[in-house]
């Protein structure tokens, strides 16, 4: 091994900890100019129940707050998690956010400060997608906050039979303008971006794009048997150069060395039970959760009780992998998270 993998918690904390090579790698992928770049604490206790919330990466740059994360595996919450990060780093500003001297009465000149919710900035969400493409073929997929006439549109069957143009341009007008308008500060919403990035795309299905370094440079390291030559196109690059300084061997020490072995091996195991496994679970737990929708269900309610069953069906899929993962010898923390499953579920 040349350099350990980027795609390892522990490496991609190192990696992105220098704030020059998260500079270039937003600058890569958003296609902006970066002048400034501040990094924000990732450990919050968001209430007094909740756990912390820890972010892989967490900064500031010009009117946005940025979130890099990266995923490694099949997480069956992930779509959840990562909109929760998401509003939750919206949520995080108010720690700084300004407040304001409103007056109530203008004769008294009583007043009492409020926080200024026009500072509150934009927020972008970067989801470093390893293995998982969520079934798309695209590099990656940016969700924002549209109105719901767009989908609307987008979604109007008959509209779009419709052989006349003009009325599919007027449409189009009338859509544009509700997106387009401004009021009230309205076009902060869509500037809120939460993106999945696909690792597995971009390497099988090159475009030309700067940011694809990134990624093929993130996959050469994740082969154990990777050598210098493999990095020769990077070679000359001042950032790439430090990325791989900081991954390099020579740096490793045998904590570092037992980290990775146990990451693989624990990945590993998970991708052969997941191979082994989940697929037959999943499907006899369908079949039967579908027999018992079906028989539950009436004559006229047979429909829900088909998706009962698949409900049923799929949770007693999860719980029957739980098992066998627990019977392996992986830890319970290690299982919940790669279920989805609370501990109190696993062992019920």
């Amino acid at each position: 091994m040349y350099l350990a993998p980027l795609n390892y918690d522990r490496y991609f904390k190192k990696v992105f900890s220098d704030e020059r090579i998260v500079k270039q790698f937003l600058e890569d992928f958003l296609g902006v100019t970066i002048n400034s770049i501040e990094r924000l604490p990732e450990k919050h206790q968001v209430t007094d129940d909740a756990a912390i919330v820890e972010f892989d990466y967490r900064c500031q740059i010009a009117d946005n707050y940025v979130i890099i994360d990266m995923q490694q595996w099949y997480k069956p919450d992930l779509v959840q998690r990562f909109y929760l990060y998401h509003a939750l780093n919206t949520g995080l500003q108010l720690e700084t956010l300004p407040k304001e001297r409103f007056v109530l009465n203008r004769k008294t000149q009583q007043s009492r400060k409020v926080r200024d919710y026009a500072a509150l900035a934009p927020v972008l969400t970067l989801i470093w997608m390893v293995e998982d493409s969520l079934r798309f073929k695209e590099n990656y997929v940016s969700y924002t906050m549209t109105p719901e006439l767009v989908l609307d549109f987008i979604r109007d069957e008959q509209l779009w039979q419709n052989p006349e143009i003009t009325a599919l341009l007027q449409e189009r007008q009338r859509v544009l303008k509700v997106c387009d308008n401004p009021s009230r500060r309205l076009d902060f919403l869509p500037k809120n971006r939460l993106i999945f990035m696909f690792q597995s795309n971009i390497v099988k299905h090159p475009k030309a794009k700067k940011y694809e370094r990134w990624f093929r440079f993130a996959e050469k390291s994740r082969h154990h048997d990777n050598t210098e030559s493999d990095f020769a196109e990077f070679v000359g690059d001042e950032i790439f150069e430090e990325m791989m300084r900081r991954l390099n061997k020579s740096t490793l020490d045998t904590v570092d060395y037992e980290y990775i072995e146990n990451e693989d091996e624990m990945w590993a195991e998970v991708a052969r039970l997941e191979q082994g496994y989940f697929v037959e679970g999943l499907e006899q737990g369908r079949t039967e959760g579908r027999t018992e929708g079906r028989a539950e269900g009436r004559a006229e309610g047979r429909a829900e009780g088909h998706a009962e069953g698949e409900a049923k069906g799929e949770a007693k899929a999860k719980r029957n992998l739980a098992r066998k993962m627990l019977s392996e010898g992986l830890p319970i923390s290690m299982v919940a998270k790669i279920t989805g499953l609370s501990e109190a579920d696993i062992i019920q």
